[in-house]
């Protein structure tokens, strides 16, 4: 049975994982000792959670979005002395659904419009969502550049025509939505619409735990959900 410490245990998501983990028989919760650590707290709280993994030296999975640029670079420091995951999102669904994105960006190219939607209840703090930032990107990997060179991330007034070879962004707020995200390439007289919807946080929990498992005895290094999925 794997040992799981959740940082963020009171939050949302920290009660998804609780509640999934419960439902399982190869799982527990574990304060002290764990296999592996997963983190949905607040980005303030981040760099102590990877300095705890770190003189543990255990895996951790990090779901925590928000976050800035330092964090990055204390997640590549951390990933050189353990196992590490950084997933906008740990659902199995997205996932697949960034790789069919970096895919058809790939084999369409700029010549098909990319708009990222996405909607998240009220409360969601941030803005785009990091799993629209994670499709954005995988789109801009398709098309082989980076996304904050291409990224239109609000459009206001008279703003002209689209620029070829931007990628948008809208996010809606509203109610109690758990996450709902569509990739939109359109081109002259048709479109492609590629999409997922979260009906509950269980399928963050789940994948978050699937990812969390799947990182226990594995060499040091930072892995993707992609790894967990076993996609190229």
């Amino acid at each position: 049975m794997t040992g799981i410490s959740i940082f963020g245990a009171g939050g949302r998501m920290g009660q998804a994982i609780a509640e999934a983990a419960a439902l399982r028989d190869d799982v527990r919760l574990s304060e002290h000792h764990p296999d592996v650590f997963v983190d949905f707290s607040v980005p303030e709280a981040v760099a102590g959670h990877l300095a705890q993994a770190r003189r543990a030296g255990k895996p951790i999975l990090i779901g925590t979005t928000g976050l800035a640029p330092d964090h990055h670079r204390l997640i590549e420091e951390a990933a050189a002395e353990i196992p590490l995951i950084y997933a906008a999102n740990t659902s199995l669904g997205v996932n697949l659904l960034a790789h069919l994105v970096r895919e058809t960006a790939a084999r369409l190219g700029e010549d098909w419009d990319l708009e990222i939607v996405e909607m998240h209840h009220r409360m969601k703090a941030d803005s785009p969502s990091g799993t629209a930032l994670m499709l954005g990107r995988a789109g801009a990997e398709g098309r082989g550049v980076e996304l904050d060179s291409v990224a239109d991330r609000g459009r206001d007034g008279l703003t002209g025509p689209r620029e070829p070879g931007r990628i948008g962004f809208a996010s809606l707020r509203g109610g109690s939505v758990a996450g709902e995200h569509l990739a939109i390439f359109a081109a002259e007289g048709e479109r492609l619409e590629l999409g997922h919807r979260a009906e509950s946080r269980a399928i963050f929990a789940r994948g978050a735990i699937e990812a969390a498992l799947w990182l226990v005895g594995r060499p040091a290094g930072r892995y993707t959900m992609a790894d967990v999925l076993g996609l190229k």
